[in-house]
C-alpha cells in the first residue's frame, strides 16, 4: 500500500541514501519508490523527473557541506577541527560530492568551511595574503589526505605489502622507526597529527595568542 504523507525531504533523504550506498548511476525512480513504499507517480510529483532529482540532492550535499561548525577554544583547535569535520562529511558522500564537482559547484561547496577558517586565521592574527595562504592549505591538505586514502583503499592487494618492505636497513638504522612504518598506518591519528602541525607552522608569528593546538 502506497504511503499517503510522503514529504519532499524524505524522498531526498532517501534518494541520499541510495547514492551513497551505490552511486547515482544505480538510482531509479522506481528503486526509490520500492524503498520509501510509495508509488512512482509519488516521487515525480514531489521531486520531479530524475535530472531534477539529481540536481536536488546536489543542492541538498552543497548546503549539508555548509553546516560545518569549529569548536574548541583557541584558533588553532577550532581551525583543525574545521579540517576533522571537512574530511568526515566529504568521507561520508563520495558519491554525492562527485555529482556536486561535475555540475561545477565545487568552489560553491567549499565556501562555507574555508569562511570558517578565515574566521579562525583572523582570530589568530592572520590578515591579508597570509591568511588566505592559510585557509588554502588546510583545505588543499584535508581535501589532498582524503584522496590519498580513497587511493590506498582501494588499491590491490601489495605484494610485498608495505610491513614486508621496512627493516633496520630500509629504516636508516632506525629500528624503532622500521617497526613503527611495518604497522599499517592509523589514517585517523596520521590526519589529526599532520594538520595540527599544519596549522601550528602555519599561525607561528601571529599577533595573538592561542596558536597551538590544545
Amino acid at each position: 500500500m502506497a504511503r499517503s504523507s510522503l514529504t519532499r525531504e524524505e524522498v531526498l533523504a532517501a534518494a541520499a541514501g541510495l547514492v551513497r550506498q551505490h552511486g547515482p548511476q544505480t538510482l531509479t525512480m522506481r528503486k526509490l519508490a520500492a524503498e520509501l513504499g510509495t508509488a512512482v507517480t509519488s516521487i515525480y510529483w514531489h521531486v520531479g523527473n530524475r535530472e531534477s532529482l539529481l540536481d536536488a540532492l546536489v543542492e541538498r550535499t552543497v548546503q549539508e557541506m555548509g553546516t560545518l561548525r569549529p569548536t574548541g577554544r583557541v584558533p588553532a583547535t577550532r581551525i583543525v577541527s574545521v579540517a576533522r569535520g571537512l574530511r568526515r562529511e566529504l568521507r561520508a558522500r563520495p558519491h554525492l560530492i562527485a555529482m556536486v564537482h561535475e555540475r561545477g559547484l565545487t568552489e560553491r561547496m567549499f565556501l562555507p568551511a574555508q569562511q570558517a577558517l578565515a574566521h579562525e586565521v583572523h582570530a589568530a592574527g592572520l590578515r591579508g595574503a597570509r591568511a588566505a595562504a592559510a585557509v588554502r592549505a588546510v583545505q588543499f591538505h584535508t581535501v589532498g589526505f582524503l584522496l590519498v586514502e580513497r587511493n590506498r583503499e582501494r588499491s590491490p592487494v601489495q605484494s610485498p605489502a608495505e610491513g614486508d618492505l621496512w627493516s633496520v636497513s630500509t629504516a636508516d638504522d632506525d629500528p624503532a622507526l622500521a617497526r613503527a612504518l611495518a604497522r599499517p598506518a592509523d589514517p585517523d591519528r596520521l590526519f589529526v597529527t599532520s594538520v595540527r602541525a599544519l596549522v601550528d607552522g602555519l599561525l607561528t608569528g601571529g599577533t595573538t595568542s592561542g596558536g597551538t593546538a590544545e
